[in-house]
């Protein structure tokens, strides 16, 4: 299993959101999460990778339990694309370049430029590279996002509704 997950409890406010979330998922395969609005779908996602802190859970990736993990080894192992994301007035390639930030020590290395360049290429945003974010469309941003993901290589993304604001064409392209 590349991921493996068992026991995730979590709550707002004393009010319980998840209770005992567990599965397993093996690599090159996809799982949807389906549920209401408010059923916890995006708690989830952000346990996962631990930006909220269940109060209870065991998750291992690649057989390695997380708990052990600093926030940049969590970071290789995976990519996250928000449901809602705030942007920055930084360029489409520094956006993307954020996503090479769990390798890089003092500065950007030349395969980590060709990461960004590639990934861009993959994304059709080579004409928006050094176009401001805070100047995108809803879509243009979505893919940016999506973008900076893809550039942490990771084993796992957890994509909260990564379609949204896309148009047809480009949902298809995500998917």
């Amino acid at each position: 299993m590349i991921l493996s997950v068992a026991g995730v409890r979590f709550s707002y406010n004393s009010h319980p959101v998840l209770r005992d979330v567990g599965f397993d998922l093996p690599g090159g395969k996809i799982l949807g999460l389906l549920g209401t609005n408010g059923a916890g779908k995006s708690t989830l996602l952000k346990c996962l990778n631990r930006i909220l802190r269940p109060e209870r859970a065991t998750i291992q990736i690649g057989g390695r339990d997380i708990s052990s993990m600093h926030g940049n080894e969590i970071a290789r192992h995976f990519g996250y694309v928000p449901q809602r994301y705030g942007e920055g007035p930084l360029t489409v390639f520094d956006e993307v370049l954020l996503g090479r930030r769990p390798y890089i020590g003092w500065r950007a290395t030349r395969h980590d430029l060709e990461v960004v360049e590639e990934i861009l290429k993959l994304m059709g945003l080579q004409d928006l590279a050094y176009k401001q974010t805070d100047r995108l469309s809803g879509g243009e941003l979505q893919k940016v996002i999506l973008a900076r993901a893809l550039a942490q290589e990771p084993e796992v993304l957890l994509l909260d509704e990564p379609t949204s604001n896309l148009d047809l064409k480009n949902q298809l392209q995500v998917m």
